[in-house]
């Protein structure tokens, strides 16, 4: 009899498989990044339907096999129901959710990449932080935590509180990222600090990126 295993993690990304299944790709604390499969959760009504969508949080009950695990069961904390009725604000999260799928490995220890993606998406939905300041909060601190980050560029004329920001970011535990705003000019300049280093550390495009460009 196969043993079940349960983890905490965040659903990256969902595709079709099958005639009714789906394959989903999954953050987790314990696991790191894993594929695993949710038998039957196209059909109407399945119990795992809404499980295996983008953005939701929880815990999962799985089955290990061969190359995946299966997933037998699901208990949702957080949908990001905000998102589902907000285009622009799901665009900012598939690109958060990209970012994570490029960065993160199985059997890795990927908590604090978890931990960014859901306090990220838990910032879109917070009307006072704009869209874009969360988006560069998020690529500075994705560097960070893959160890990449180079710290802020000296030989550049920035703000002050720019380069206060830039160090908090690099500094402060996740939980307590999204707890400030900046002006328009502060944000222009984090803004392009995070674009530079974006394309510097992650040698790759991300299709959602490429749909924000054409909305923003």
């Amino acid at each position: 009899m196969q043993e079940s295993l349960y983890v905490t993690g965040i659903v990256l990304k969902q595709t079709p498989f099958g005639e009714y299944d789906r394959r989903v790709c999954l953050l987790t604390r314990e696991k790191g990044k894993i594929t695993a499969f949710a038998r039957g959760a196209r059909k109407p009504g399945n119990r795992l339907a809404a499980a295996t969508n983008p953005f939701a949080f929880g815990s999962f009950r799985l089955y290990e096999g061969r190359n995946s695990y299966t997933i037998s069961e699901a208990e949702i904390r957080n949908y990001f129901p905000e998102l589902m009725t907000d285009y622009v604000g799901a665009c900012y999260g598939m690109y958060f959710a990209e970012v994570a799928d490029f960065y993160c490995r199985e059997n890795n220890d990927e908590k604090e990449m978890m931990k960014l993606v859901y306090q990220s998406l838990r910032a879109l939905c917070a009307p006072a932080l704009p869209n874009e300041l969360v988006r560069s909060i998020f690529e500075l601190k994705a560097i960070v935590v893959n160890g990449e980050y180079p710290g802020v560029p000296e030989e550049r004329k920035l703000e002050e509180s720019t380069r206060y920001a830039l160090n908090y970011i690099a500094e402060s535990s996740v939980e307590k990222l999204y707890t400030f705003t900046v002006s328009d000019k502060v944000l222009a300049e984090l803004s392009q600090i995070a674009s530079e280093y974006r394309k510097r550390f992650m040698d790759r495009s991300f299709k959602s990126l490429e749909i924000l460009k054409t909305l923003c």
